[in-house]
């Protein structure tokens, strides 16, 4: 019987990104809604890090469990860096992912389109049950679009332009977006972690 390995969220479209970025590592990937758990950790810290460290860490106690936990976001620079930690929570607690890219266009609505820069980022933190954490960030650059394009991906991928491939993030097939995004590049350290982590 493999062992398991929590992956710290019950957001189903990222929950789907793991579930590929990770596949083939010899454990059984869970979520947990999976074992039970339906509260959501609070995110208290005030950098990806922090957040990150105290999802993962948090959970592998409750549950023994080993377990991968991220915080991520977009960092606007025309805003100063917002929304960053705040991402999820920028127009509201109870939000959805349309109201936040409403609410992110509507900021920028005056700023011209070479001050739209922004960048994706995001940290991965692997917490054992005994207490040691590791530690993987990834961060992918671009601009803001002026409208949502694309289908794919989830929170603020349809305005996220990448310029080199003249496409959001929303229009990349998952393929190519994994290989580029912020979690993806992230994830490539996680995987090396998580290897290592079952060898020893």
């Amino acid at each position: 019987m493999r062992p398991k390995l929590l992956i710290g969220t019950n957001n189903p479209g990222k929950l789907a990104e793991y579930r590929t970025l990770l596949r083939g590592i010899p454990f059984d990937i869970v979520n947990p809604r999976d074992i039970g758990i339906t509260a959501d950790i609070k995110e208290t810290g005030k950098t990806f890090t922090e957040n990150a460290c105290l999802k993962a860490t948090t959970l592998a106690k409750q549950t023994g469990l080993l377990t991968l936990a991220d915080d991520s976001g977009i960092e606007v620079d025309a805003l100063g860096g917002e929304p960053g930690v705040m991402s999820a929570r920028y127009a509201g607690e109870n939000a959805t992912d349309s109201d936040r890219v409403k609410f992110l266009l509507n900021k920028m609505r005056n700023v011209p389109w070479e001050k739209r820069t922004a960048r994706f980022r995001a940290v991965i933190a692997v917490a054992t049950p005994e207490g040691r954490t590791y530690l993987a960030a990834g961060e992918c650059q671009g601009y803001v679009a002026s409208e949502p394009r694309g289908d794919n991906g989830f929170g603020y991928d349809p305005v996220f332009f990448v310029p080199e491939l003249g496409k959001t993030m929303a229009e990349l097939p998952p393929a190519e977006k994994h290989r580029l995004s912020h979690r993806g590049r992230a994830a490539v350290t996680a995987r090396e972690i998580l290897l290592c982590l079952a060898g020893g």
